[in-house]
């Protein structure tokens, strides 16, 4: 059980590098080829956004699924 919690706990972690990296770089994007982006009719954050939620939910599953985990290890 704790070999699966460690997984759990490196697999959050994850989740919310990555979705930190990609809004970085989203907004690193933006600022480099603002032309582009204005051409779009939805904000340049928008993609940010939806993988902001997305992200949170996932998260949120794991942080369930890690808190039964450490009721079971006790």
């Amino acid at each position: 059980m704790k070999k699966l919690y460690q997984i759990l706990k490196i697999a959050c972690y994850s989740f919310i590098g990555v979705f930190i990296g990609s809004s970085i770089y989203q907004y690193y994007d933006y600022k480099t080829h603002t032309a582009l982006y204005e051409l779009q009719p939805a904000p340049w954050y928008l993609t940010i956004e939806i993988r902001g939620i997305f992200t949170g939910i996932v998260v949120v599953m794991i942080l369930i699924a890690m808190w039964i985990v450490k009721k079971r290890i006790k």
